[in-house]
């Protein structure tokens, strides 16, 4: 969760559901936590602010819209835009998906999640130092990945929601309150809220509504 505002390094093209091959090293190797685990020092740091990979939020949303709206093109009668995501290779943080995804679509009305096969985007889950993240490789292929220590500490639907708000668009604001999603870690492990605020979904709709053309116009800053 450690993505702001940057300027992107690579061009992205449009098919990053094809040759979907970017894994986290981590989640090749996976295994269940034990139940008491707690997050690291540096996943916790991880959750309430890092320096590091800033342009990747940016980069997978342009990823993620520019794959959609390829799909949307060929029916061009639909009004809502369809993001298609494959959770199997996160077994065990499927509810916090489906939840993550209810969330966000009850929320929204300009972009919608389904699970399914041709995935804009795959979920996979695992041990990281860096926790929970958004992330691309700069060639149009992205994941979301779910710390498994860093889920035992915060709350996991928060966690979900939030990094799924790095696919639809928005960026972190760790200074923001509990009631802001995009806050993530930075009210502390108490915060339990999952759903954005009017301010996140109005931003949500707004970059959806009209498309990678708002990018022009620098509306992906820090929600206030």
């Amino acid at each position: 969760m450690n993505r702001s505002t940057a300027v992107l390094s690579a061009a992205l093209g449009l098919g990053l559901a094809a040759a979907m091959t970017a894994v986290p090293a981590s989640a090749a190797t996976t295994a269940q936590p034990a139940a008491s685990a707690k997050s690291t020092a540096s996943s916790r740091a991880a959750y309430v602010g890092s320096a590091r990979e800033q342009a990747d939020t940016k980069a997978f949303f342009e990823a993620v819209m520019k794959s959609a709206k390829a799909k949307q093109a060929a029916s061009p009668g639909l009004r809502t835009v369809t993001v298609t995501y494959d959770p199997s290779q996160a077994p065990s943080f499927q509810n916090e998906i489906a939840n993550a995804a209810q969330i966000w679509n009850s929320s929204v009305r300009n972009v919608q999640l389904r699970a399914g096969g041709n995935a804009d985007f795959n979920y996979y889950e695992g041990n990281d130092s860096r926790g929970s993240y958004a992330s691309t490789d700069g060639h149009g292929r992205g994941y979301v990945f779910l710390d498994y220590q860093q889920n035992q500490e915060y709350d996991s639907t928060r966690v979900t929601a939030h990094e799924t708000g790095h696919v639809l668009g928005l960026p972190d604001h760790y200074s923001g309150p509990c009631s802001e999603l995009m806050s993530g870690g930075g009210p502390g492990p108490s915060c339990t809220n999952p759903y954005p605020n009017a301010a996140e979904r109005s931003r949500v709709n707004q970059l959806w509504a009209n498309g990678l053309k708002s990018l022009d116009r620098d509306v992906f800053t820090k929600v206030r």
